[in-house]
């Protein structure tokens, strides 16, 4: 679907004062949002075909280096409060989440060998052609929280369930260090769960949702090309966000 519900055919839990501001904001770039979805599809269909042999490779790898299966699918939330699977490569040992957080700190055990490698140049997430593919997310948008945080949402926070959720934005490449963020307020009084709730999740959601009024075409072209340098150059990009992250 590319245009949006009809403000009657929402999810309940979604119609409040807090998010129409946002669906009004939105309903006037209908085709911005016509445009998103049409280079979603061309893009993510030329790299499934571009990145299919590389795929292979990680995969091999993957299975070679740990016990368990390639990809990990865990169910995440995105438009109108939907559940879907995410693909992602498996960077953790198996049923890492049984035995721990759903986020991750600085030398998180569960991580594998080779998972640090490609988490840290984000080969995970390529993956995630699929899900662009099938209408569950989008090049660009916030990232899928599992049900368990999005539970935690605010009403104003709840907005970022009128747009598909994104590989990247900037919240993630602000965040991109997240696990050394998390590992700084992590003691034996709070839980990282707890944390990530009161500390992280509404800074990323500061970001989240000054992009939803800013939306347009530019704008997600130039997160595309800030994620690109974030990989490339990291340092780069912490000279030019240096003062944004509060945290």
């Amino acid at each position: 679907m590319i245009k949006m519900k009809k403000w009657d055919d929402l999810p309940k839990s979604m119609k409040n004062d807090e998010v129409k501001k946002y669906y009004d904001v939105l309903q006037h770039k209908k085709v911005s949002l016509f445009l998103k979805r049409f280079f979603d599809i061309v893009f993510s269909l030329v790299g499934f075909i571009v990145f299919l042999p590389f795929l292979l490779i990680i995969a091999i790898v993957i299975k070679i280096d740990s016990k368990g299966p390639v990809f990990y699918r865990q169910e995440r939330v995105t438009r109108y409060n939907r559940t879907f699977k995410i693909f992602k490569f498996r960077t953790m040992i198996q049923d890492a989440d049984k035995v721990g957080s759903l986020v991750t700190t600085k030398d998180d055990g569960r991580i594998t060998h080779v998972g640090k490698f490609i988490r840290k140049i984000r080969l995970d997430e390529v993956p995630q052609l699929i899900n662009i593919l099938k209408g569950d997310m989008s090049f660009v948008g916030t990232r899928p929280e599992v049900r368990k945080y999005v539970d935690k949402y605010t009403d104003e926070m709840k907005s970022t369930l009128l747009m598909r959720a994104g590989v990247t934005s900037e919240a993630s490449i602000m965040f991109k260090d997240e696990d050394e963020i998390m590992n700084k307020f992590v003691n034996k009084n709070n839980s990282v769960d707890e944390i990530y709730v009161s500390k992280v999740l509404p800074q990323k959601m500061h970001y989240n949702l000054n992009y939803l009024k800013e939306f347009s075409t530019v704008k997600d072209f130039k997160i595309s090309m800030l994620t690109v340098i974030s990989v490339l150059k990291p340092r780069t990009v912490k000279r030019l966000n240096g003062s944004k992250n509060e945290i």
